[in-house]
């Protein structure tokens, strides 16, 4: 009796199949087995075998695919409905809608409409991927077009080629913005909240694409959810208006009961400005707590003219656009005026809170004018001693300095500072002779009278003296200008004090301001002549300044190069090499190189890189690798004529050192 052939085993034909869906291979790989087989002359059993296995192989795989895509797209659909839970913003809900919409299905385009109840249509609302103008800007009437369809009928349409669809109402304007638009391929599924629609969502290709039943399910499911979120936005949204509204509500009620309450706190609170000494910031600040706005006192001049005369004239504050302005006069002389900002509207009991404020301004104002005045000659009057009388006791003078708040046992520098006006033809611009100590100055330029030129030289005194004050130091009015003795502090230069002191006094006096500082001044109760020392090599720096037509400009010696050797009492040629050489030879002593050899060669060889390789016997590249090291340390520009020259001249000074270290 025979016995059954044996059925082979089942990885004969099935394992390839398995090892490829394993892995998940393309289809096309599928074929390779019974290519293979066909190639080693399998028999048309096995080849049979292997198109059977090849077939269910296939099979499954295809099945796989639906279930990973199916929970793909379910896992998208929760998360797309976490998001939308999660916002609360219309405008942010619509964009996130269309925009995951966009990419579930996976198209070029997706956009969203909403229904107009008064109006009888649906309109473009919001677009994810749209090119068109006119497109973005579309309304459709019920009935109209593929969206007006799904808006009428509350049902999901699909159309592979939208111009060749009979099933919906063509229009010419519709047409026109979907063909600008090219789209050809359109999904649209209502969105619908209870029994009514509020929107359309859609989806669309700009080619021929048939939308398979389960998309077309997805993005009814989405916009399910988005019709929920859409409505909690909205309802969010009526709910913070009418919080707001009743806010405000609230807001006019607290204002009208809290008038009287506001205008007793006002007048207590200045009241006690006044007693114990505050300043015209304290009252701006007093008035703009109270009225709810933006306060600031104006210099006289700064203020707007025309609402202040106003005010000046009627005793009132005045309305001058969105600002009520308050003059702020004494005596019959403007001193200013209060300024409320963004505050068009004003009751009669606030405005005259306004008004008391700017009476109570005047009266600071007068005050602190007298103490300033005293203080300013006090501090002069301290700086005349240091300048002039240099056996003067150092320890009286730190006593008379702590009064006024400075420390003449820290580092300080000297600056002279001199009103600039516009010269008469033919002068120099911004030149005028520097009068002698103790010499009047000469006439200014430019038909300048006497009057106009001490107020000139008044404003600029006033301007110094709130700077020293400010800074905690001196100043004094000498020699037709300025002089002022100021504290360095942690990080400060006297070339960097030179030029904000420029700029904040030139501010000051509508004037351009001159402004040369000295070196440091270790220690000026200790040392008083170092004082007058430091004044001579401030004037001489802002000489230098006006004959370089560098007027209206701070400096200190260390800002004019080798000119500033000659500028400077302490004649610091060593820190005249570290500021133009210092960063080649720091750099030399870090890594071993010569550059300041190449520097020397490459000078005297007339700065021609071709007689430098020969002199320093190194190849032209070497040279030129070096130039361009030093050009980095130095700065682009340390070869025009100006920095060539320092340059030179710092390394015949360094080279001059160092031989006398030697």
């Amino acid at each position: 009796m025979s016995r059954a052939r044996p059925r082979p085993a089942a990885s004969t034909a099935e394992a390839p199949y398995l090892e490829l869906l394993s892995r998940g291979a393309p289809a096309e790989e599928y074929e390779r087995p019974v290519l293979r087989a066909r190639a080693e002359g399998a028999s048309a059993e096995e080849l049979a075998s292997l198109e059977r296995g090849k077939l269910l192989a296939l099979r499954v795989r295809t099945e796989l695919e639906g279930r990973r895509r199916r929970e793909a797209e379910l896992s998208a659909l929760f998360e797309t409905a976490h998001d939308l839970a999660g916002l609360r913003d219309l405008d942010a809900v619509l964009h996130a809608i269309v925009q995951r919409a966009r990419s579930l299905l996976g198209t070029e385009v997706a956009y969203l409409t909403l229904n107009d109840p008064k109006a009888g249509d649906t309109y473009m609302r919001v677009t994810d991927g749209s090119v068109s103008a006119r497109f973005q800007q579309l309304r459709l009437g019920m009935g109209e077009g593929l969206g007006g369809l799904v808006a009428q009928t509350a049902r999901p349409y699909v159309t592979d080629s939208y111009f060749d669809d009979a099933r919906f109402q063509h229009t010419r304007t519709i047409d026109a913005g979907v063909q600008d638009e090219g789209l050809v391929a359109i999904l649209g599924v209502p969105l619908v909240l209870g029994s009514g629609v509020i929107g359309v969502l859609f989806a669309a290709d700009r080619r021929a694409r048939v939308f398979e039943r389960e998309q077309i399910a997805l993005l009814a499911s989405f916009a399910a959810h988005a019709a929920v979120a859409i409505d909690t936005a909205n309802l969010l949204a009526e709910t913070r208006s009418a919080l707001a509204e009743l806010e405000a509500a609230n807001e006019i009620i607290r204002d009208r009961s809290g008038v009287i309450e506001r205008a007793s706190e006002v007048h207590d609170r200045l009241t006690e400005l006044v007693l114990r000494g505050g300043g015209v910031d304290d009252v701006a600040d007093a008035v703009a707590e109270v009225l709810r706005g933006a306060v600031e006192f104006a210099e006289a001049g700064a203020a707007p003219a025309p609402a202040v005369d106003r005010s000046r004239a009627d005793g009132h504050a005045v309305r001058h656009g969105d600002d009520w302005v308050a003059a702020v006069s004494a005596g019959g002389e403007l001193l200013g005026a209060l300024v409320l900002h963004g505050h068009p509207g004003l009751d009669p009991v606030d405005q005259r809170t306004f008004e008391r404020a700017a009476m109570v301004t005047s009266l600071l104002l007068l005050a602190r004018r007298s103490a300033g005045e005293a203080e300013q000659r006090v501090r002069g009057e301290l700086l005349d001693d240091l300048l002039d009388a240099p056996d003067r006791d150092p320890g009286l003078l730190r006593e008379r300095a702590a009064r006024l708040q400075a420390d003449l046992d820290a580092p300080h520098v000297v600056l002279s500072a001199r009103v600039e006006v516009s010269p008469a033809a033919g002068a120099r611009p911004g030149v005028r002779p520097l009068a002698a100590p103790g010499v009047p100055s000469p006439p200014r330029a430019g038909g300048e009278t006497a009057e106009q030129e001490t107020a000139d030289r008044q404003r600029l005194w006033s301007a110094a003296s709130h700077l020293a004050a400010t800074r905690h130091g001196l100043a004094s009015a000498r020699d037709g200008g300025t002089v002022l003795l100021l504290p360095l502090g942690s990080g400060d230069t006297a070339a960097a004090t030179a030029r904000h002191a420029a700029r904040q006094l030139g501010t000051a006096v509508h004037h351009p301001v001159t402004v040369g500082a000295s070196a440091p001044v270790p220690e000026p109760a200790a040392r008083p002549g170092s004082v007058a020392a430091g004044y001579a090599e401030s004037r001489r720096c802002l000489e230098a300044l006006r004959l370089l037509g560098r007027a209206g400009e701070g400096a200190a010696a260390e800002d004019f190069g080798f000119l500033g050797l000659l500028l400077a009492d302490s004649r610091d040629v060593g820190a005249f090499v570290h500021r133009t050489i210092g960063a080649v030879t720091d750099y030399d002593e870090r890594r071993g190189t010569d550059l300041v050899r190449t520097l020397e060669a490459y000078f005297a060889c007339g700065m021609s890189p071709a007689r430098t390789k020969d002199e320093l016997h190194v190849h032209v590249n070497t040279v030129a690798q070096r130039l361009e090291r030093i050009g980095r340390l130095l700065g682009c520009d340390w070869q025009s004529p100006s920095r060539a020259l320092e340059v030179q001249l710092a390394l015949r000074l360094h080279r001059l050192g160092g031989a006398v270290d030697r």
